[in-house]
């Protein structure tokens, strides 16, 4: 399609959808994020975080008839809750040992995960249907997919709760030191091998309940952790790193971004956006567009 054949109404459409598919997008690279700005790890197993997240939910909904979005609260307790272990036995000795060694660790991980769920669910393509999960609701002339209303409006939920987290509880502030210092941090007592536990734990959880609306939005299958995986680095790198707000807006602009591209482009060029947008801005602004920040 010609960028001269493209009206209004159809830009304001792939606008829109961008937006609401964008903030989908952010909710699972909110937990990237943190990781990164916290921990300054480079999470390579996040990806395949998020597609458990959206197994567990299709494993909710065909063994135990529990509705996906109804299951997010469950999903995200039990990944967070598993993800403990994994960072007390296989992360936390890394400590100290250099970047190289958490980084080869979690693609590991990556790979490890990737050959369980082929085990276990095969290598078929999978997707979470609901009757909503293919609906589209009209909002002023604009016919809107449903899903990503509902996970658009779950997302900014998500966001606002983990913000008010990191500005206005005792973890949060703990957090914060450990991020910004964490040697004068142990010195006034913050423990910072737990706060990174705690960390990676809402990381991990944040990641699976993205891959649940993800999942209800799109198929997916045992690789779609690499492809989660570098669009949640773009919008870390646009948002900045452990920024919460500005994982969110940079979400939405990627979302939009990638729709605007796919719409005078063609959709083949979607991804192709996506990293021209963060190379540009890993260029021209290396903390993102709202600076390198803890969690807030």
């Amino acid at each position: 399609m010609g960028i001269a054949a493209i009206d209004v109404g159809a830009i304001a459409q792939a606008a829109s959808t961008g937006l609401l598919l964008g903030g989908i997008y952010a909710l699972s690279a909110l937990g990237l994020s943190l990781v990164l700005g916290v921990m300054r790890l480079v999470n390579l197993v996040h990806g395949e975080v998020t597609v458990l997240g959206a197994y567990l939910g299709l494993l909710a909904l065909s063994t135990f008839g529990l509705d996906p979005l109804l299951a997010l609260p469950l999903v995200f307790v039990v990944v967070g809750l598993a993800a403990l272990p994994v960072h007390r036995l296989v992360l936390a000795p890394l400590a100290g040992r250099g970047e190289e060694a958490a980084l080869l660790t979690t693609f590991a991980l990556a790979v490890i995960m990737q050959n369980l769920y082929i085990q276990w669910f095969t290598g078929d393509t999978r997707a979470i249907t609901r009757p909503y999960s293919r609906s589209t609701i009209e909002v002023l002339g604009l016919r809107l997919p449903g899903v990503y209303l509902m996970g658009f409006a779950i997302s900014l939920g998500c966001t606002i709760a983990v913000y008010a987290l990191m500005t206005r509880s005792g973890f949060g502030r703990r957090l914060r030191a450990g991020a910004e210092d964490p040697m004068a941090a142990g010195v006034v007592g913050v423990d910072v091998g737990r706060v990174h536990a705690q960390t990676f734990a809402l990381g991990a959880g944040l990641a699976a309940m993205g891959g649940v609306l993800l999942g209800l939005a799109f198929s997916f299958t045992p690789t779609s952790g690499t492809a989660f995986l570098l669009v949640g680095f773009a919008i870390v790198v646009v948002g900045g790193l452990g920024s919460v707000a500005g994982t969110f807006i940079g979400g939405t602009m990627l979302g939009v971004l990638q729709s605007l591209g796919a719409l005078m482009f063609g959709d083949g060029y979607r991804g192709f956006i996506g990293l021209v947008l963060f190379l540009l801005v890993l260029a021209l602004r290396p903390n993102g567009l709202f600076g390198r920040t803890a969690a807030t």
